[in-house]
């Protein structure tokens, strides 16, 4: 079986790729299940200082595949997985990123992405809504800028990604960017690194203690409605939805 998952490492930090161009990355039950596999491994291995998630081809993830969808509990495990891990993980976007895959970069620690990335929380052009995604975007992104984009599904640029704390930072070429981001994580001690993060994160993960099970049965409410099946098929045959007006 082919990987989903590229893995490369140099001087402590993990690389971890999305690997599936031929499906823009969406997350399915396999890619999700690998990528939870490749992080229990960097998270007890000493030598791993950061890892970064980035991915393969123009898209860093479509979100959801809807032809092969992630179970709601795997994929909120994956985002707590991410938030809990010690080690401190980086998002490296070069492209596109809807739906899901802006879920993953919430619950990472630090994000960053070239200029010429763009972002939409597309849920509700097929009839669902960002659910399970919220539990740490809402305690990371503002909130007034996050009712505009989930209700619109609109596009957005970097700049405005790092203006409503989806993103750390943006530049033109995203390695610069990251240079010293990671030069200041290998020089910091595992203890302090983890330490540290685990105060970061402690407010998001009290959202997700709180609200996990009930966002949970939502998403799956949700997918398993009349209006979701249009709306997924609609995509799928590359069409407007019945409602679209």
């Amino acid at each position: 079986m082919t990987s989903l998952i590229g893995r490369t490492r140099a001087r402590g930090v993990e690389t971890l790729s999305l690997d599936s161009p031929d499906t823009r990355n969406a997350l399915s039950r396999a890619l999700v299940a690998e990528l939870a596999d490749a992080l229990k491994q960097c998270g007890e291995d000493p030598g791993v200082r950061a890892v970064v998630l980035t991915h393969t081809g123009t898209t860093f993830s479509a979100g959801a595949d809807l032809r092969d969808p992630p179970d709601p509990d795997a994929f909120v495990g994956l985002l707590r997985q991410i938030v809990e891990l010690s080690t401190p993980v980086v998002a490296r976007v070069t492209g596109h990123v809807r739906a899901g895959g802006l879920g993953l970069l919430a619950a990472c620690d630090i994000t960053a992405a070239s200029t010429g990335s763009s972002f939409a929380f597309t849920e509700v052009r097929i009839g669902v809504a960002p659910a399970v995604i919220s539990l740490p975007l809402l305690p990371r992104t503002d909130p007034r800028s996050l009712s505009r984009y989930y209700l619109t599904g609109e596009r957005f640029d970097a700049p405005e990604a790092v203006r409503i704390g989806l993103l750390t930072t943006a530049g033109d070429d995203v390695d610069a960017v990251l240079a010293p981001v990671l030069d200041g994580l290998r020089r910091s001690a595992p203890q302090g690194l983890a330490e540290t993060k685990r105060l970061l994160t402690a407010r998001v993960l009290e959202t997700f203690d709180r609200d996990a099970a009930h966002l949970t049965a939502l998403s799956a409410r949700l997918f398993s409605s009349p209006q979701a099946r249009e709306g997924m098929t609609a995509f799928l045959e590359r069409r407007d939805p019945s409602w679209a007006l």
